[in-house]
């Protein structure tokens, strides 16, 4: 059945009303970080600023050390999505392909883990760090990073690797292929796409994260992003708006400009992931 043209257009209606819902907020961040204190300090706030300045930005980088904390975060983020893929892919064939205990005690773990507050292993991971010499350090976030974000990247790489043909695989073992030789040769690349989802994932979960980052690392030389932005808070709880926003639109530039790079991946690996074998 074909679906109207006064249906299509509530549909296309609703969608933007959803991403204009979804926009707002960064709209919002990018209006209030190009305001003076004035503008920011009006009874009636305007959507596009009067008398646009960079002096907040200016400011963000005077009080602040943006680029230390940003090479911080982009290093933990980049580590954590690295080590996390390369764990997860063999993990998640093993997982799809056999059906026997381990599969179930890995898909067990996967549900078990996401059930554990923050809170719960902190304390933990706190003291595994500190007899490793791990703490206040950026390899020892990354391997918290790693941990976090595993079991939820093996769930995704799980589902993959399920949608691809088993066939390919006999024919590949039929031609002499071994199962290291198969899963690099014929595996890996048909799950590239979501190898890609999988990445990105693992990167934008390390990348906003905070509570971790805000227990571990102790100097401002190895905090990240997140951590530096509460800086702009005072002891009172009153904000510095205006660089508080500008260095929050410079903190989110990075993951949207990995997201659009990498959107034709992400949405092939979301449609691969939807179909069973």
């Amino acid at each position: 059945m074909r679906t109207s043209t006064s249906a299509r257009v509530g549909q296309y209606a609703a969608l933007l009303a959803y991403l204009v819902f979804l926009a707002f907020p960064f709209l919002w961040l990018i209006s209030v970080a190009f305001k003076p204190p004035r503008e920011l300090a009006g009874l009636h706030p305007t959507w596009i600023p009067e008398h646009p300045t960079l002096d907040n930005f200016r400011q963000a980088f005077d009080e602040q050390p943006l680029l230390r904390a940003g090479l911080n975060s982009l290093l933990a983020a980049l580590g954590a999505a690295l080590i996390a893929v390369l764990i997860a892919t063999p993990m998640a064939y093993v997982m799809a392909r056999r059906r026997g205990r381990l599969a179930k005690a890995a898909t067990g773990w996967v549900v078990v883990s996401q059930a554990f507050p923050f809170v719960l292993l902190i304390i933990p991971l706190f003291l595994v760090l500190k007899n490793l010499g791990l703490i206040n350090s950026v390899p020892g976030l990354v391997m918290v990073y790693v941990v976090w974000s595993l079991p939820f990247a093996l769930w995704m790489l799980a589902g993959y690797v399920r949608a691809v043909p088993r066939e390919l695989e006999e024919a590949a073992a039929v031609d002499g292929a071994g199962r290291l030789r198969t899963l690099v040769s014929v595996t890996a690349p048909l799950l590239a796409p979501g190898i890609v989802a999988t990445a990105l994932f693992a990167f934008i979960t390390a990348w906003n994260e905070f509570f971790f980052a805000l227990v571990l690392l102790k100097t401002p030389e190895k905090q990240t992003l997140p951590v530096i932005l509460t800086h702009f808070i005072g002891a009172e709880g009153v904000a510095d708006l205006g660089p508080l926003a500008a260095a929050a639109v410079l903190a989110t530039l990075p993951s949207l400009l990995v997201f659009a790079l990498i959107q034709r991946r992400i949405t092939g690996g979301m449609l691969a992931g939807a179909v069973k074998s």
